[in-house]
């Protein structure tokens, strides 16, 4: 028995009614075992069948005996044993190795003579078609199983230390070559089967390109299952992970728009002073603009307008201009489109062209007002 190859073994384990799984170093000898139990429990059931089976046969011979004694002086002359009982005569009264071919016929064989294995690579009657499936199934759910625990030892801490999840297809031909005693084109039979099915068998061709569609079997570099099979542990880490991953995910984004709300609120308030700000910057420059046409009137100013550089100097501190800038653009940007008592012009004010300011409503209003 130690001499019998793995595929030996296989089909011997296979004829006595027993699927073996992957036959490899450390399983070999428990199969070896298992075969030389099962030829054991085979052996004495076949005794114990044919010991059932030739005891009534030998009562009925000894019956028969007995009778032909009773019977033998009545009878003038002894009668020629029947062709049929010399064959029983002939053997002792018990149970023998010896029987006769009537009793051989009446022996069923035994199941597995069922098992053996049947030739049907050119055959394609109903029954070999039948068997050729099966084997067919039998090939795809060894390779599911195959590919659905790599992926998952890849997922669960990649003990094997594999490179990716897509195992190579000569390493799963290897691997179901060794299961299931298949060939190279029962093989590339099923992957054909795959690529033509239009149905989810849970297990992904791909070729050199892993984002291009495979179309035919010499493209194919590795195979990949689309439901890893995970230990219990495995499940409970992972499920742990995404809910506490989660959960943190949760609290960033809550923090996130809360951050984002007291930002927004920071900007309305600075906009809101930003807005009283620049409505306080118009009232003085009004103000300032006011006083120098009136101040012009009574021959106190050279002429009527006045820069609006000089305005700004004149309320603007030197350390807060670049601070109030914004106000300041904002609020000369209302005077020209909403302020229509001060009017905007150019002059040339000591040899250089300037901006500035004109009050234009009359004075005597502009005196009854303040």
């Amino acid at each position: 028995m130690a001499g019998l190859s793995d595929l030996e073994l296989r089909r011997e384990l296979q004829a006595l009614g027993f699927q073996p799984g992957p036959i490899t170093d450390t399983t070999r000898d428990v199969y070896r075992n298992k075969l030389r139990r099962l030829r054991g429990e085979a052996r004495l059931r076949d005794e114990e069948r044919l010991r059932e089976e030739t005891r009534p046969r030998g009562e009925e011979r000894l019956r028969e005996e007995a009778r032909l004694r009773e019977d033998a002086p009545l009878r003038a002359r002894p009668a020629a044993a029947s062709p049929r009982a010399e064959p029983w005569l002939s053997q002792p009264a018990s149970g023998s190795a010896y029987a006769t071919p009537g009793a051989y016929g009446d022996i069923r064989p035994s199941a597995a003579s069922w098992l053996l294995p049947v030739d049907c690579e050119r055959k394609t009657d109903e029954f070999c078609q039948a068997k050729q499936k099966a084997a067919l199934l039998e090939l795809l759910h060894e390779l599911y199983n195959f590919l659905a625990i790599q992926a998952g030892n890849f997922e669960c801490g990649n003990p094997e230390n594999l490179k990716s999840k897509c195992i190579p297809v000569m390493e799963a031909q290897e691997y179901i070559a060794n299961v299931t005693s298949s060939s190279s084109a029962k093989f590339e039979a099923a992957l054909t089967w795959i690529l033509s099915s239009n149905k989810d068998v849970g297990i992904w061709l791909k070729g050199e390109d892993q984002s291009e569609l495979v179309t035919t079997v010499d493209k194919v570099v590795c195979l990949e299952s689309a439901r890893p099979r995970m230990g219990v542990g495995c499940r409970l880490s992972r499920a742990l992970l995404t809910a506490v991953t989660n959960v943190l995910i949760f609290f960033w984004c809550l923090a996130f728009l809360w951050g984002l709300l007291i930002l927004l609120k920071y900007r309305w308030r600075k906009l809101e002073e930003e807005e009283q700000a620049m409505y306080e910057m118009v009232k003085k420059i009004i103000d300032v603009v006011q006083d120098h046409y009136v101040d012009w009137e009574q021959d106190m100013e050279r002429y009527p307008y006045v820069g609006i550089l000089h305005v700004r100097d004149s309320l603007i501190p030197p350390q807060s201009r670049r601070r109030m800038k914004r106000v300041w653009d904002r609020a000369v940007e209302f005077l020209a489109s909403n302020e229509s008592r001060i009017q905007t012009e150019s002059h040339r004010v000591a040899g250089e062209d300037m901006l500035v300011w004109r009050w234009t409503k009359p004075s005597s209003f502009s005196d009854s007002e303040r």
